[in-house]
C-alpha cells in the first residue's frame, strides 16, 4: 500500500533559513569575547539564537597552503553559543582544515549556499513584424525604431497586518513593504530594503544577505535593534529624542549606521 505524505515517518523539504556571517579577523578567543561584548554592551539576547557562519576568508593572508593557523573550533563554537549564536558552517577555510571544520560538526560553506536573491533573465523581445501595401513605386522604408527592453519589476513582499511579538516576517530576495505596525518583540528581515508605513518598535534587518545599500524606513521610529549587511545596531538607552517616534531612514555609512530624519524641515523646526 502506497503510504500518504501524513504516514512517512519522515519528509524532506527544501526551505529557506537567514544565517549571520560572523567575520573573524581575529582567531584568539579572548579577542573575539572582548569585541562581541562591546558589540553587545553586555545584552543577553542581542542575538535570538540565530545561526552563525564563521568566515575565516579575512584572515586567509596568514595561511599558506602547508601551514594552517591554528582555531580552537571547540572554544570558537561555545563562545558564539555564549552570545546565542549557533555556529553552523566555516567560510573561507584554508587547504587542510576541512577535516578539522567536520570534526567539530561544522559544515563547509563556499559562499554558493544560503540566502540568495533569484536570478531573474529579461525575456527576449521579439522583433515586430510590419506589413505595408503594394505600391508601384515604394518610397525608401523609414527605420523602425526597436523597442525600448521593458525595465524588469521589482519584487517586494507587502504585508498588510501588524507582525506581533514573536514573529518572524523574511522578505527573501525582495524589498519588504509593511502597511501596519511592527510590535515590540517582532523581527522582519529583507533581503533588500525594508519600508514600514506605521510605528517600528521591533527588530529590523535590511540587507540580510549581504547588500551594504539596503536601508529601513519607517514613519514613526522606534526599533529595539536595526540591522543593515550584519552591521547592529541596539536601542537599550532609547532612540535618539530628536528622531523617536518620527518618519526615518536608516543607512549603511562606512562601517556605521546613519539615522536621519524624513520630516520635512518645518515640522522640525
Amino acid at each position: 500500500m502506497t503510504k500518504t505524505p501524513s504516514s512517512l515517518p519522515i519528509e524532506i523539504k527544501i526551505s529557506t533559513v537567514v544565517a549571520i556571517s560572523t567575520i573573524l579577523h581575529s582567531a584568539d578567543p579572548a579577542t573575539i569575547d572582548g569585541a562581541l561584548h562591546q558589540m553587545t554592551g553586555g545584552v543577553a539576547d542581542f542575538f535570538d539564537d540565530e545561526f552563525a557562519v564563521i568566515d575565516v576568508a579575512a584572515i586567509a593572508h596568514e595561511w599558506s597552503a602547508t601551514a594552517a593557523p591554528a582555531i580552537d573550533w571547540p572554544a570558537l563554537v561555545a563562545l558564539l553559543k555564549k552570545y546565542r549564536l549557533n555556529a553552523v558552517a566555516v567560510r573561507g577555510a584554508a587547504p587542510g582544515m576541512e577535516d578539522a571544520i567536520r570534526a567539530h560538526g561544522l559544515s563547509l560553506d563556499d559562499g554558493s549556499s544560503g540566502v540568495r536573491a533569484p536570478e531573474t533573465t529579461a525575456a527576449p523581445v521579439a522583433a515586430p513584424v510590419v506589413e505595408t501595401a503594394a505600391a508601384p513605386a515604394p518610397a525608401p522604408a523609414e527605420p523602425i525604431p526597436a523597442p525600448a527592453a521593458a525595465p524588469l519589476p521589482v519584487s517586494a513582499m507587502i504585508i498588510d497586518t501588524p507582525v506581533r511579538a514573536g514573529q518572524r516576517v523574511y522578505a527573501r530576495g525582495s524589498d519588504l513593504i509593511i502597511t501596519a505596525v511592527v510590535n515590540n518583540g517582532a523581527e522582519i528581515i529583507a533581503d533588500g530594503s525594508i519600508h514600514v508605513y506605521a510605528p517600528l518598535n521591533g527588530r529590523a534587518l535590511a540587507g540580510a544577505s549581504g547588500n551594504p545599500e539596503a536601508r529601513i524606513f519607517a514613519l514613526s521610529m522606534q526599533p529595539e535593534l536595526v540591522s543593515i549587511a550584519g552591521v547592529y545596531r541596539t536601542f537599550d538607552d532609547g532612540f535618539p529624542n530628536d528622531l523617536t517616534r518620527q518618519p526615518a531612514q536608516i543607512r549603511l555609512v562606512g562601517d556605521r549606521l546613519d539615522i536621519s530624519s524624513l520630516a520635512p524641515a518645518s515640522s522640525r523646526a
